[in-house]
């Protein structure tokens, strides 16, 4: 065990975790990546490679991709790679007690939420759904519960009024890799001391599935605007027009005129020259959409090939 110049494995998959290993390659050595395998996407559905393998591979870094982390071929080669430490990043699977006590420093996590508030999948939907004014990353120990090990340490921003979780998410990735290598010298060192996180406190985000981006009118437009925002890109938003589905990738919020108070939620009207669909409480004004089987349009450009929207 070296903690002048500890051996790293990293894991991660997706974008968020890229600035991560980057910064780690700038700083540490890294001596294997571990991320998901390559997945269909696009039209085509041609295998893809996630983005941690692309980065790894322009770092000239060995690289897996198992199915799962506890075949045996992917144990053999942690234990070949014989890590001082492994740092996670969004990496998709569940650690294995047999792999959180492999390396002599454990397994610390970059998670993006100020834990132990949205512990889980999908922690940064999860701030902007509920209106959370800010947010952050948490770098942890990990342990075998779902994000509740100890804290190393915490930084927080606040979360712009406008900002899908694409863009959060961009943020957050740079925090992440920023305090990740701040903090590892002293946690190596044994300077930075792990504090249990408050249990009693913790708040919880499942896995989210496309089903979840539908909108359900008789909620708020308040809360609809944020789930717009909060599942861009992805699972996206939508609703159906037409028997087809009708993705909104920006969405406000306005108020119902007086004449106009009798609309029942999922009801179609006007707003400021604007498509707009009732809610229980006010109107969600939609600015940007995407109907089935066309490119993305302002909602004007939309109304103007949707001339039957006030009798739906």
């Amino acid at each position: 065990m070296k903690t002048s110049n500890p051996s790293i494995v990293f894991m991660g998959s997706p974008d968020f975790s890229v600035p991560s290993l980057q910064m780690l390659a700038k700083h540490h050595r890294i001596v294997g990546v571990v991320t998901q395998p390559d997945r269909p996407a696009g039209r085509g559905r041609t295998l893809s490679p996630p983005p941690v393998k692309q980065a790894a591979g322009s770092l000239g870094l060995p690289i897996i991709q198992p199915t799962r982390l506890r075949a045996p071929e992917a144990m053999e080669q942690l234990r070949q790679w014989n890590p001082d430490l492994i740092v996670v990043a969004a990496f998709g699977q569940i650690l294995r007690p047999e792999v959180l006590d492999l390396p002599p420093f454990g397994c610390i996590n970059v998670h993006a939420s100020l834990l132990p508030r949205w512990r889980g999948a999908a922690p940064i939907q999860a701030a902007i759904l509920h209106g959370d004014k800010q947010t952050g990353v948490t770098i942890m120990r990990m342990d075998p519960g779902v994000d509740t090990g100890p804290i190393i340490q915490q930084m927080a921003i606040s979360i712009q009024p406008d900002e899908t979780a694409g863009e959060l998410s961009g943020r957050l990735a740079e925090l992440g890799a920023k305090l990740l290598t701040d903090v590892l010298p002293d946690y190596i060192s044994g300077e930075l001391e792990p504090r249990p996180q408050d249990g009693d406190q913790a708040t919880y985000t499942a896995v989210l599935k496309k089903e979840d981006g539908e909108l359900d009118f008789t909620q708020p437009a308040a809360w609809l605007a944020r789930q717009v925002r909060a599942f861009q890109p992805w699972p996206g938003a939508f609703t159906f027009w037409q028997n087809q589905p009708l993705k909104i990738s920006r969405a406000s919020t306005g108020q119902n005129p007086e004449s106009e108070a009798a609309l029942l939620p999922g009801q179609h009207t006007l707003y400021q020259g604007q498509p707009a669909i009732c809610t229980s409480q006010g109107l969600l004004v939609l600015e940007r959409l995407q109907p089935a089987g066309k490119k993305p349009m302002d909602g004007k450009s939309f109304l103007q090939g949707a001339r039957n929207w006030l009798t739906h």
